[in-house]
């Protein structure tokens, strides 16, 4: 599928992609309640990797890449990862496994025939924790969260019994051990029998058990399910415990972690691969469920130096196994309408199980994937598992005389829910509603993405509640929310609602009047701008009043776009410069433009300033790392002699500096290389300070 779409076909994929898995990755970490199997979502994000990949320009600041779990969840205390807590980068194939290895080896400047020792191992399928030991003491257990902040399971890790209290005299004084917990087959068919019996609702699976149980606000709960635990790394260590992969995990298990018996060295990805094959034959005999095999560099010194990228660490993958597939019939195609007004197709399917889930809607994405399908309603169609909070279909099979008599289908061109024309913008696939706050959708979603978790997170404010809100005519803009209080007796009379359940409203949504800036600017809902590069906007603009004069700045930069044959040329160039004034890592030209448009609208500028009347937004983040290259913004140029591009730019991040394509009077200092052209000359012409190759590593060798 990716092979057939087109540069302009491929972003609006991306564009829907990032909703749909974040909306996946809510589902899963948050409710322990996966729309999809494993398969269905891994395979969602690698095709989202594949389309990034191929169109490395497209990837979008809100990228599923860039992300780790989902936020904190409210009835749990949180904990806040001493490192980070991060996911892994998915392989399917021998060439994934291959190509990680090249990566690594490229990445280190490494040659080929030096050797590298991996760790292979079995991935279960559980709930990632975090025990934090500190002077051999239990002292919290964190589940993953979003990655920086875990909920706080400490009560119900001690009922689990593989997890010890206490360690050994020669642990460091700070251990901080990873792993899952899981159930085994035996025991959640035990689990599942007493819930039925009981009354209760049975799992849908092991993993969804596990968590569940995991999550329970009372450990009493959690002490009656047969967990298990299974350590898989590391955290923050006071002390080394060893110089590779496979020495610290046998150190875990004296220490009395249990790690997997299946935990062994590989020399090369024909090895992993190997090993990948034995998991898929034994994978029915282990009692517990796996999903792939995990491969790590063994040397930490060099995963050191690896480093890690958004959401992943650059020394290790996971080797997952295929999804599944199957034919049904298709029913109907629905429209929907997304809060940005995009009509996105969904096909409405005969009832299929596939692996073991019963699938009954499927993504058709946009009208031109449609077209390409030539999929119509009646056809007997192939589904996968692999695409969406619901499946997507690969294409029509059966008779082709049968297919060719049905009538093919024609996209709407005005909005189902509000009637208004639906259009589509020069060079997009994607058609959108133009009735803006006329459209319902378009309203009620937008006030649902304002109030949500990764938003303001006005707790208890949830889609039937602004539903009222909007039938009643209370809301319609976000800042309406803020003066509810003026309802607060209407309120009490609306069947459901009493004086304690309006209090509580009132009191959240007057605890999301201080949000942090990063929060309060993914609030607004401005196209391309996720989560991630929000908090980048509001590291480097920390105060509102920073990052509007530089949204002033961006409108006034922007020109007329060019007539006739050079305007898409024009434009790029014109929307790279305002990347360049932009000067955030993260933020290039469309996202850039994304901004200056956003604000170059009066309405958004009025709905901003009618909010800001109402909320204070504080900016409380600071850099992961202190140092003298802290809030410093960089650029490499030219060839460095002991490490390769990337390595020095992950390096400079780790250092706390921001690092930056192109050379302007904010960039701080320029570190040259040999063969260092423009950009070299930029600087000297700017005034900006200029660092030497041999100055460069000895800086980074006094910092470390």
């Amino acid at each position: 599928m990716t092979q057939d779409l087109d540069e302009k076909a491929a972003k609006d994929r991306l564009a829907e992609l990032a909703g749909r898995i974040a909306t996946l990755a809510a589902l899963y970490y948050q409710d322990d309640a996966p729309g999809v199997s494993d398969a269905a979502y891994d395979a969602l994000v690698a095709e989202n990797a594949a389309l990034e990949a191929r169109y490395p320009r497209l990837v979008r600041a809100d990228s599923p890449s860039r992300r780790v779990g989902a936020p904190v969840t409210s009835g749990f205390g949180k904990v806040r990862h001493a490192q980070p807590m991060l996911s892994l980068e998915n392989g399917f194939t021998a060439s994934d496994a291959a190509d990680f290895v090249a990566r690594v080896r490229r990445f280190l400047s490494l040659p080929a025939d030096l050797p590298m020792a991996l760790t292979a191992e079995v991935k279960i399928d559980g709930l990632s924790l975090s025990l934090r030991y500190e002077h051999g003491r239990l002292a919290s257990a964190a589940t993953r969260g979003d990655g920086l902040v875990g909920e706080d399971v400490t009560a119900n890790a001690l009922t689990i019994a593989d997890i010890p209290h206490h360690l050994p005299a020669d642990a460091p004084a700070i251990t901080e051990v990873r792993g899952e917990v899981y159930l085994g087959w035996a025991d959640f068919a035990a689990l599942n029998a007493d819930q039925q019996a009981s009354g209760g609702k049975p799992f849908a699976n092991p993993r969804n058990a596990a968590a569940g149980s995991l999550r329970q606000l009372d450990p009493l709960v959690t002490a009656s399910r047969p967990l298990r635990f299974l350590a898989h790394g590391w955290g923050e260590v006071s002390a080394a415990v060893g110089n590779s992969q496979f020495t610290v995990m046998e150190r875990l298990r004296t220490f009395g972690f249990p790690v997997s018996d299946t935990l062994h060295r590989v020399g090369s990805a024909g090895e992993a691969m190997a090993f990948y094959q034995h998991l898929i034959e034994k994978r029915p005999t282990l009692g517990f469920d796996i999903d792939g095999m995990v491969l790590k560099v063994d040397d930490i010194a060099l995963q050191e130096r690896l480093g890690q990228v958004a959401r992943a660490p650059r020394w290790a993958l996971a080797m997952k196994f295929p999804a599944e597939r199957a034919l049904t019939g298709l029913l109907a195609i629905d429209i929907q309408v997304g809060r940005t007004g995009a009509l996105t197709p969904v096909a409405r399917l005969l009832p299929v199980t596939v692996g073991g889930v019963v699938v009954t809607n499927a993504t058709l994405h946009n009208e031109d994937e449609i077209a390409r399908r030539d999929v119509r309603i009646g056809d007997i169609v192939e589904v996968q598992r692999a695409g969406d909070v619901i499946p997507q279909i690969l294409g029509w099979t059966g008779d082709e005389a049968a297919h060719l008599a049905r009538q093919p289908f024609h996209f709407p061109e005005r909005c189902p829910e509000c009637g208004s024309l639906a259009t589509r913008e020069d060079g997009e696939a994607i058609r959108r509603c133009t009735g803006g706050l006329f459209c319902p959708a378009q309203r009620f979603e937008r006030l649902r993405h304002f109030v949500s978790r990764r938003a303001m997170d006005i707790d208890g404010l949830g889609p039937e509640k602004l539903q009222l809100f909007l039938e009643l005519g209370w809301i319609d803009t976000p800042a309406d929310l803020y003066r509810l209080a003026a309802h607060a007796e209407e309120l009490r009379d609306q069947k459901g609602w009493k004086d304690q359940s309006v209090s509580n409203l009132l009191a959240a949504i007057e605890a999301s009047r201080t949000p942090t800036l990063g929060r309060f600017v993914y609030a607004l809902g401005i196209r391309h701008i996720g989560e991630v590069t929000a908090r980048d906007l509001a590291r480097s603009y920390p105060l509102w009043a920073d990052l509007e004069a530089l949204l002033t700045e961006l409108v006034a930069c922007q020109l007329l776009p060019a007539l006739g044959e050079e305007a898409g040329r024009f434009n790029r160039r014109r929307n790279a410069e305002l990347a360049s004034l932009v000067g955030v890592a993260g933020v290039g030209p469309e996202v850039a433009a994304a901004l200056g448009d956003f604000w170059s609208e009066p309405h958004n500028r009025a709905l901003v300033h009618a909010l800001l009347a109402e909320v204070t937004p504080q900016f409380t983040e600071t850099a992961a790392v202190a140092s003298p290259l802290s809030g410093k913004t960089m650029v490499f140029t030219g060839a460095l002699a002991a490490m390769s591009r990337d390595e020095a730019k992950a390096r400079a991040e780790r250092l706390g500096a921001k690092v930056t394509g192109s050379v302007s009077a904010k960039t701080d200092i320029v570190v040259a290389g040999a063969d260092a052209g423009s950009k070299l000359a930029r600087a000297q012409a700017l005034g900006v300070q200029i660092m030497t190759d041999e100055e460069w590593q000895q800086l980074v060798g006094r910092l470390g």
